[in-house]
C-alpha cells in the first residue's frame, strides 16, 4: 500500500475507530494507541485486496477485541495492584475526566451527560459494550453479533436488559409523600 492510500486510510477511519476504543475503554490515550494499533496491524497484514465494506468491518472488529483486550488488561493490572495494598492503583486507573470526554459547555448539558454515563459505568462490561456499540455507534445487532463473536439473538437479549437497567439507574427517585 502506497503512502498515500495509508494517508487516505488513516483519515477515512482513524476518528471512527478512536470513538469505538474510547466508548469501551473511557481512556482517551488508550483509545488513540488502540485505533493506533488497529491500522497499523491492518497496513502490515498481508490480507487480499478488500472492498471498502470489507474494510471497515475488518477494522472495526480488530478495534473492538483490542479495546476489550485492553479493558481486561488494564482490570487484571488493577486487580493485581489493589491486591498488593497499593492505594495509588485507584488514582492511576481513574476513570477519564467526563468533562473532557464530552466536550460539552452547557453546564445542564454536561451534567446530564455525566450521569448518563456514570450511569453506563454502572453496567456490566458486555452491557457497556452492546449499548454502546447500537445507540452510540449505530450498528445493528447482526454486526455487533459479527464483532463481538456473540449469537445476534444473545446481542438482542444483552441490549435489551441492558436498556431497561440503564433506564432503571437513570429513573428518578420517587418523593415520598407525607400524609
Amino acid at each position: 500500500m502506497s503512502r498515500e492510500e495509508s494517508v487516505k486510510l488513516y483519515n477515512t477511519y482513524a476518528r471512527k475507530l478512536y470513538n469505538i476504543s474510547f466508548r469501551i475503554l473511557h481512556d482517551s490515550g488508550e483509545a488513540e494507541e488502540v485505533m493506533q494499533d488497529t491500522i497499523l496491524k491492518f497496513l502490515t497484514s498481508n490480507l487480499k485486496p478488500l472492498t471498502e465494506i470489507q474494510t471497515r468491518a475488518w477494522l472495526t472488529k480488530t478495534c473492538i477485541r483490542k479495546s476489550i483486550d485492553a479493558l481486561r488488561k488494564n482490570k487484571r493490572e488493577q486487580l493485581f495492584l489493589e491486591e498488593y495494598g497499593m492505594e495509588e492503583a485507584s488514582e492511576y486507573f481513574a476513570p477519564v475526566n467526563q468533562e473532557e470526554a464530552g466536550g460539552h459547555t452547557d453546564l445542564e448539558g454536561r451534567a446530564g451527560v455525566e450521569r448518563i454515563l456514570n450511569a453506563i459505568s454502572e453496567l456490566p462490561d458486555s452491557s457497556q459494550l452492546v449499548l454502546n456499540l447500537v445507540l452510540l455507534e449505530g450498528l445493528d445487532y447482526e454486526e455487533v453479533a459479527e464483532y463481538t463473536g456473540a449469537r445476534e439473538a444473545t446481542v438482542r437479549v444483552q441490549y435489551s436488559r441492558a436498556r431497561a437497567r440503564l433506564a432503571e439507574i437513570l429513573k428518578p427517585p420517587e418523593i415520598l409523600k407525607s400524609p
